[in-house]
């Protein structure tokens, strides 16, 4: 391959690695407009629409291979292709908690916890992506560090989030509502389903972190953000 070819082929990683980037965060904006609006059609939209990105991780996961077994990278551009492969593994995985978010929509029995901002939480892990995803794009070093510290924030919310349903079941009327056993087990599967999706949108924040992370190893070989 020639070396126009070569770097060609380096940059249309790059693209291909924003573009699966771009679709997974429509997902994950999906799963959370269908978490919101209770859709049920929406939410099928997201959980039938994982095999493309399953299959758009195969075919990014085959560009990285063949960069490396026929080219050979060295210093900056195997930096390049290993933390582009790193980074696609984080967004299916991003893209996976997003078809939780719409099997959780299908399963909900009811609406619990109104104070339980879950949109909010939600915003912020896809902002701290998109951050991430500009930090890997502009090659920018100081976004990776602001995406990694907010992650603080994220969790602190989450935090907060669990705690309050905790509360709220307790100190509630939730379970003197009935003294049927079906009901009360339903209500503990409702519970449970939202304390899944406030761990699910923690973890969303933690992969945008390891997007920020690699990105900071691939532009200056540094591996302080990776944990």
């Amino acid at each position: 391959m020639a070396r126009t070819d070569y770097q060609s082929s380096l940059e249309d990683l790059r693209d291909d690695v924003l573009y699966m980037s771009e679709v997974v965060a429509e997902r994950l904006r999906t799963g959370l407009d269908a978490l919101e609006r209770k859709d049920e059609r929406i939410a099928r939209e997201v959980i039938d629409g994982d095999a493309e990105i399953n299959d758009m991780y195969l075919e990014l996961e085959g560009e990285c291979v063949d960069l490396i077994a026929l080219q050979q990278p060295v210093a900056s551009d195997l930096r390049f292709i290993a933390a582009s492969f790193k980074i696609i593994t984080d967004l299916e995985r991003i893209a996976d908690l997003a078809v939780n978010l719409g099997g959780y929509t299908l399963d909900a029995e009811r609406d619990l916890f109104p104070d339980v901002d879950m949109q909010r939480i939600g915003r912020a892990t896809l902002d701290m992506l998109d951050d991430a995803m500009s930090a890997y794009a502009d090659e920018d070093v100081d976004l990776c560090y602001d995406v990694a510290d907010r992650d603080e924030e994220v969790d602190a919310m989450c935090e907060a989030a669990s705690e309050l349903v905790v509360r709220d079941l307790i100190e509630g009327d939730y379970l003197g509502e009935s003294e049927d056993d079906a009901e009360i087990e339903t209500l503990m599967q409702d519970v449970s389903r939202l304390l899944l999706t406030i761990r699910d949108l923690e973890r969303v924040g933690d992969h945008a972190v390891n997007v920020a992370a690699r990105t900071l190893y691939m532009v200056e070989n540094d591996d302080e953000l990776l944990y």
